[in-house]
């Protein structure tokens, strides 16, 4: 029995049955009639060329759940993202001038909301093939992707207030399931159960005072 020159016993004496490395003293392969212009075949490429990606983020998988963005390998059909390969993001903050309008509107509890007066920017990765927009609650059993729980904490919020919906062709709808307090992107109300499509630079505003600015970067 031949060992190949990475220490594998092998039944070949050309190339180690193991790992495929040629055996000492056999003879090179004949040369490709190719032209020296002509592509490299794919078995050519590195291996690290086949390994699989996260559908999201581009990223090499190393396990189940992709590490950078959290993508679930199990899961059903895989979303695909733009040609571009960016990133989705939606990044959460107080709106001052959309708190003002809602409570100008007044209503039973108006006078109860306060504005924050901090209220520091907070991203989430957008990932899978659907994103819930609310607040967490153990009674419920709701623990929403995009938590605005706080603090602090904007009580015109529902537990279930929104929905982000990936589309197959790497873009995004958000659909409003019947919130108690309603969603607008970019200044518009959103009826319920109807999906809007979201890019890249829109506002979604939910409860009191908070929006959700979507963006393409790194989450």
């Amino acid at each position: 029995m031949a060992i190949c020159p990475q220490g594998h016993a092998s039944g070949a004496d050309d190339y180690c049955d193991t790992c495929g490395s040629q055996m000492a003293g056999a003879p090179a392969p004949a040369a490709s009639p190719a032209s020296p212009a002509s592509p490299a075949s794919p078995a050519s490429a590195p291996a690290e060329a086949g390994a699989e990606s996260c559908p999201i983020c581009r990223t090499p998988r190393a396990g189940q759940f992709c590490e950078v963005c959290g993508h679930d390998y199990s899961g059903g059909t895989p979303v695909q993202v733009p040609s571009t390969g960016a990133r989705w993001e939606a990044v959460t903050s107080a709106d001052r001038a959309y708190y003002d309008e809602i409570i100008a509107q007044g209503g039973p509890d108006a006078s109860a909301v306060a504005f924050p007066p901090y209220c520091p920017e907070r991203s989430f990765a957008l990932a899978g093939e659907q994103v819930r927009i609310g607040r967490r609650s153990r009674a419920r059993d709701a623990r929403p992707e995009i938590d605005l729980t706080g603090p602090p904490e904007d009580p015109g919020v529902s537990h279930l207030h929104a929905v982000l919906l990936a589309q197959h062709d790497g873009s995004w709808t958000l659909v409003d399931p019947g919130s108690s307090n309603g969603t607008r992107v970019n200044g518009k109300p959103v009826a319920v159960n109807v999906p809007v499509p979201v890019a890249a630079g829109d506002r979604i505003h939910v409860g009191a005072w908070t929006v959700i600015t979507i963006r393409e970067g790194t989450p």
